[in-house]
């Protein structure tokens, strides 16, 4: 059975209008179980993540302020939220929901998190939406629990996976790979273990293309025995904060590509949602539904 995290929290804590669209965590469920792709028995829902692991991938001074609310105004400026104690807990428990996720993956193939992708988070401050790495927590628990070795993270958000190569850039079991949007945000980017930067406007073709080029080999090169992988929705021609020309359709094949070297190789994986901004809603949760309706297809 497809395991997927989902909490009401999800959709709160974010302000009202903000860009953000925060009315994907309650839209996407709805539509999964509308057309039948999942039952209420997938959903389960997260508890908050507890301090210790925070502080796995997290700086201990960091935690403390951001739990205190402490940080700047520069700070919190940075993350792009008002920072609540609310907005704090929605963050733990989208971690939380990560590990959960990594347990159901190990049992099934493959589970989802309709939040999480929390890649702009470093070990000590948050940026882009991002306060706490959802992705590093999780990998950081597997390789605490000894439930894998390697790790490999594959990041297709349209915006650099800065944090998480900057909490992993000295640790060889968990391999980070970014392929996004050359000039998108952020202007500086970190060193990933691999880094491709498409240019503006790159279609399916060039993506694809790309992507199913690299992604055998990396496998067979980093020899991973689990995989987190990065889905976000904003390399979509219509998104607001991206900068590439990928279709719907050229969307899901790039997931459809990701998914079918996991079943082939036997790799565990989970999936955080990541971004989307464009302006149609059902733009975006349909092009995140897809992501669902592939890992139903696949893996069950």
């Amino acid at each position: 059975m497809l395991k997927i995290a989902w909490s009401d929290i999800y959709a709160h804590h974010l302000p009202k209008g903000h860009r953000f669209p925060m009315e994907k965590y309650n839209l996407l469920p709805e539509q999964l179980l509308y057309e039948g792709t999942v039952t209420e028995e997938s959903f389960f829902k997260p508890y908050p993540l507890e301090e210790n692991w925070i502080l796995k991938a997290h700086d201990a001074t960091y935690w403390h302020r951001l739990k205190n609310l402490e940080l700047t105004r520069q700070e919190v400026r940075r993350t792009g939220f008002p920072l609540s104690e609310g907005l704090v807990h929605r963050e733990i428990v989208i971690a939380q929901g990560t590990i959960q996720c990594a347990h159901f993956a190990l049992e099934y193939g493959v589970a989802m998190n309709v939040a999480g992708g929390t890649h702009h988070a470093f070990t000590d401050r948050g940026e882009g939406f991002c306060l706490l790495n959802d992705i590093a927590l999780a990998s950081c628990y597997l390789l605490d629990k000894q439930l894998a070795n390697k790790i490999l993270v594959v990041d297709l958000d349209v915006h650099q996976g800065n944090g998480t190569a900057e909490i992993f850039q000295q640790n060889n079991q968990v391999f980070t790979f970014s392929m996004h949007g050359a000039k998108n945000y952020p202007l500086h980017k970190e060193t990933s273990d691999l880094d491709i930067a498409m240019p503006d406007g790159a279609d399916d073709r060039l993506y694809l293309t790309t992507l199913r080029e690299i992604l055998p080999s990396l496998l067979d090169e980093v020899q991973p025995d689990f995989v987190f992988f990065q889905a976000g929705v904003d390399v979509l021609a219509t998104d607001k904060l991206g900068r590439l020309g990928m279709s719907i359709d050229g969307c899901r094949q790039r997931d459809q590509v990701v998914f079918e070297l996991c079943k082939k190789n036997n790799l565990p994986i989970v999936v955080s949602m990541g971004g989307g901004y464009s302006p149609n809603i059902a733009d975006i949760v349909n092009a995140h539904a897809n992501t669902y309706r592939l890992a139903q297809d696949i893996f069950f």
